[in-house]
């Protein structure tokens, strides 16, 4: 990986590094601060659905702006005005004035600011880096994922030990600095787009546009599929991830922070295998193989018992690093077939959908599992994975959505719009 672009990419790269961490640091911090104040699924299931709605009603509005509106002022608003509602919360919790309906607005505010900043970072990795390095690109962020995972939560649950929760905030304000400061330094190049037209109905018009493509790309549409089905069944077991550890496992703080820092680590492993590794020649065989491989360690997990945290924490790592590596090469190949200018609505689109599912299962998820338990969704989820990457190695429409002519076909038609 050598070239301006790529060096410039890279410093942006180590300014969104550290932004990731104090977010992470600052999530764990609140959703640990709700753990301990209610101690109900519902109420934590709340807080995720209030965390996901922005992305879910805002991306694909949001992914068609990216494609018009200047990447790098896109980043660099939507990070500062994260960093100002963290501010706000933090003066809140040092005042003794804090409620909780206040930690679901920041978390409300800041996911709104996440659905800008994200597919902006994500649309301009395709235009900064070659296509031959955008796997190593994907692996290097799975391992950034990772590594945010690791350091951040034992950090965020030694600090809410020994300093106020307002000091943990405003670490993420800091790197938030971190992040904006050298995109006033750094170029970031623009898609040619000769189309644009101002007003609102253009702007719907790209976003049916966005639609459009996504739905006649049949494989992609598949995928799309299956993945908002796991997202509905699994983004509920991880965000009730806290009352595991305190129900079954008889855990606390410390003990949720090393679980999550050993999914981590298998993030970063997955990461930096398929940075090395590259992957099998088709990347859709390896992003099934690491599905089906995803599905048995989870249900491993689901039906540990509680003196077997160790081997418990083991298959979540290994869990962890089989998902990185199949959502490594998703987007890797995403960013290699999908047009520059067509990026930052069919990302959008992807992690709306996606993650429309994830409200709607913990509307579920919180109160069946104060009745039947948690790890009732874990199981569920765990066979979703297993039926579904096996069931996409006997489907051609996804076995062969990498071939040029089928993007080159869709293009046509997307043109025509």
């Amino acid at each position: 990986m050598s070239g301006r672009k790529m060096r410039s990419f890279l410093v942006i790269f180590s300014g969104q590094a550290f932004s990731l961490f104090g977010s992470r640091l600052v999530q764990f911090a609140l959703v640990w601060w709700i753990t301990e104040t209610t101690g109900k699924a519902s109420t934590l299931a709340l807080a995720s659905i209030v965390a996901m709605l922005p992305q879910v009603l805002v991306g694909p509005f949001a992914g068609a702006l990216v494609d018009r509106w200047n990447r790098k002022k896109v980043m660099m608003i939507s990070d500062s005005s994260i960093a100002l509602v963290v501010v706000g919360l933090a003066f809140l919790y040092s005042s003794g004035s804090v409620k909780l309906w206040h930690v679901y607005l920041a978390m409300f505010i800041r996911s709104l600011g996440g659905a800008f900043q994200w597919p902006a970072m994500q649309a301009t990795t395709s235009l900064m880096v070659d296509k031959d390095n955008l796997s190593r690109v994907a692996g290097m962020n799975q391992s950034l994922q990772g590594l945010a995972s690791i350091a951040a939560p034992p950090l965020a649950a030694f600090l809410f030990e020994v300093i106020p929760i307002s000091s943990i905030l405003l670490i993420d304000v800091a790197t938030a600095v971190v992040a904006v400061g050298p995109l006033f330094l750094i170029g970031v190049p623009q898609p040619a787009r000769d189309d644009l037209v101002k007003g609102f109905a253009p702007v719907i018009s790209d976003m049916k546009e966005g639609f459009k493509f996504v739905w006649n790309w049949k494989g992609l549409r598949m995928i799309t599929g299956m993945s908002m089905l796991i997202n509905f069944l699994m983004s509920p077991a991880f965000s009730l991830l806290p009352l595991v550890i305190t129900n079954h496992y008889n855990g606390g703080a410390i003990e949720l922070g090393l679980l999550q820092s050993m999914n981590g680590i298998g993030m970063i492993s997955g990461g930096l295998l398929l940075g090395f590794w590259g992957g099998f020649k088709k990347k859709v065989v390896t992003a099934m193989s690491a599905v089906v491989a995803s599905g048995l360690f989870i249900l491993a997990f689901s039906v540990m018992p509680p003196n077997l945290f160790t081997i418990a924490s083991g298959c979540v790592l290994i869990f962890a690093m089989t998902n990185s590596i199949a959502n490594g090469t998703f987007f890797a190949t995403m960013q290699s077939v999908i047009p520059p200018e067509m990026q930052g609505r069919v990302f959008t689109i992807l992690m709306s959908l996606g993650g429309a599912m994830t409200p709607i299962g913990l509307s579920f998820a919180g109160p069946v599992s104060d009745a039947l338990g948690i790890f009732i969704w874990f199981q569920i989820g765990g066979v979703a994975f297993l039926l579904m990457g096996t069931s996409a190695f006997f489907i051609p429409s996804i076995m062969n959505m990498e071939e040029a002519i089928e993007i080159e076909a869709l293009s046509e038609d997307v043109s025509d719009v």
